[in-house]
C-alpha cells in the first residue's frame, strides 16, 4: 500500500514525504516532478503555456500512474485532489494523509522557498489567495484523506512520527 501526502502548498508534503520515505525504506515520488520530467519544463512554465486545466490534465496521468504503483511514499501536488479520479485512485491504492496547516504557515513557508515557483500565489496579494485556496479545498482535502495531520509550528521529525504512529494503528508495518 502507497503512503499518499495532500495538502496545500507549503503543507510539508514533500519534505515530510522524503522523510518518511527514507524512514520506511520506501521509494519516494512527488508528482509535481514528474509532471515537470514528462512536459520537459516547470510547473510554473506548464501553467503559463497551458493554463491550469492543461496542468491538471498532465497531473491525472502522473497520478494515475503513481498510484498504480505500491509501497511508495507519494508527494501530490496542491490541487490533485480537485479531480475525482485522481482522489479515488489515491484512496484506492494508498493510505492518503492530509498534511494541513494555517494559511499564514503556509504562505510563510511558500515566500520561503521563493514565490515565483508557486503561480496559483501570482498577483498582488499571495497570502489572500492562500486563504481562498485552503477554504475551497478543503473539502476536497477530508474527501480523499484517512487522516487528517496538522504541521503548523510542527519540526518534520514531529509529523513524521505522528504518520508512523497513524501507521502502526492501522496495523501498517512501514
Amino acid at each position: 500500500m502507497n503512503i499518499v501526502l495532500v495538502g496545500l502548498m507549503g503543507s510539508g508534503k514533500t519534505a515530510v514525504g522524503r522523510l518518511l520515505a527514507e524512514r520506511l525504506g520506501r521509494p519516494f515520488v512527488d508528482t509535481d516532478r514528474l509532471v515537470e520530467a514528462d512536459a520537459g519544463r516547470t510547473v510554473a512554465d506548464i501553467f503559463a503555456a497551458e493554463g491550469e486545466e492543461g496542468f491538471r490534465r498532465r497531473e491525472a496521468e502522473v497520478v494515475a500512474r503513481a498510484a498504480a504503483g505500491d509501497n511508495q511514499v507519494i508527494a501530490t501536488g496542491g490541487g490533485a485532489v480537485l479531480r475525482t479520479e485522481n482522489r479515488e485512485a489515491l484512496r484506492r491504492t494508498g493510505f492518503v494523509i492530509w498534511l494541513d496547516a494555517e494559511p499564514e504557515t503556509l504562505y510563510d513557508r511558500a515566500r520561503g522557498q521563493g514565490l515565483h515557483r508557486r503561480p496559483l500565489l501570482s498577483g498582488p496579494d499571495p497570502l489572500g489567495r492562500l486563504r481562498a485556496l485552503a477554504a475551497a479545498r478543503r473539502p476536497f482535502y477530508a474527501q480523499a484523506a484517512h487522516v487528517r495531520i496538522c504541521t503548523d509550528r510542527r519540526s518534520l521529525q514531529d509529523v513524521v512520527a505522528e504518520i508512523m504512529e497513524k501507521l502502526q494503528e492501522r496495523g501498517e508495518r512501514g
